[in-house]
């Protein structure tokens, strides 16, 4: 049986990694002043953030329209016979329902839709370890069981600078934003039950970095290998040294660096920073 990959704009996989190892991505939009953009098709990452810096409207954003997914598996069904489709956490978008209501409405290949819980990199190891083991001959439910065996050593943080842009985009309350706003804290934020919560309140974001580190020092220490990626919002700089500073103090975790695009960059803002790991399989 042979088995297609999917996954969406917000796993921000690079093309060359979409084209290794044989990745269909399906984008998700963000609406702008100047009018609507596919992310990672039709506007980058620091033009989204060009645009935000001088827009006088927040920008929203929408998950990919069912017609997409089902032009997109009636494709995929002239030459494979399953595919799996993993997309960025329910709690958060529509665009997993969406591929699973697709799903059954295409005839001649079987859909299995799966929730990451998660977004951005995270949610691109299970599609870049999803499309090895389809290459390698695994069948559907191996795939899938290696994923959720992923899944439940998977974690992700993010430091943000501004909760009003999770709060605006309806992705935090109210009144974890506001708490944010007079405190001047950094929160902790991470994935809880598929949606983006406030995991602890930090006073300044060197220290909330320090607090990631600690949370992952943990995990380093009771597994012989990681994968783990920081994300930055724009700011790669200071990503970049993040990332030199932890393989320094982490040498069994294999660091590389990603990014929050325009979609995902909407709800956490511009100068946010996230770092996200799992056990290697």
């Amino acid at each position: 049986m042979s088995i297609a990959v999917v996954t969406d704009s917000t796993a921000y996989l690079t093309q060359e990694e979409r084209s290794r190892y044989n990745i269909r991505m399906i984008p998700l939009s963000v609406n702008l002043e100047d009018g609507s953009y596919d992310e990672e098709v039709e506007i980058t990452a620091s033009e989204f953030y060009d645009k935000v810096r001088v827009s006088k409207q927040f920008p929203k954003t929408t998950q990919p329209a069912i017609g997409k997914f089902v032009e997109l598996f009636e494709e995929l069904a002239k030459e494979y016979d399953e595919v799996i489709s993993i997309h960025l956490s329910s709690g958060i978008s529509g665009t997993y329902q969406g591929a699973i209501q697709a799903g059954q409405m295409v005839d001649g290949i079987k859909v299995h839709a799966f929730d990451s819980e998660i977004s951005c990199s995270p949610q691109g190891y299970f599609a870049i370890k999803a499309a090895q083991m389809a290459q390698q001959g695994a069948s559907a439910e191996q795939i899938l069981r290696t994923l959720n065996e992923m899944k439940s050593t998977m974690d992700a943080y993010f430091v943000v600078d501004d909760l009003a842009h999770l709060q605006r985009g309806g992705r935090l309350s109210a009144a974890a934003a506001l708490v944010g706003g007079i405190l001047q804290i950094k929160p902790v934020l991470t994935f809880e039950n598929k949606v983006i919560v406030p995991f602890e309140k930090i006073r300044t974001k060197k220290k909330a970095l320090r607090r990631v580190e600690e949370l992952l020092a943990k995990d380093a220490a009771n597994y012989e290998q990681l994968q783990a990626t920081v994300i930055h919002a724009n700011c790669e700089e200071e990503g970049l040294e993040w990332m030199n500073q932890l393989a320094e103090t982490f040498p069994n975790v294999e660091f590389n660096l990603s990014y929050f695009g325009p979609v995902i960059g909407t709800h956490l803002g511009e100068g946010s920073l996230g770092l996200g790991w799992v056990k290697k399989v």
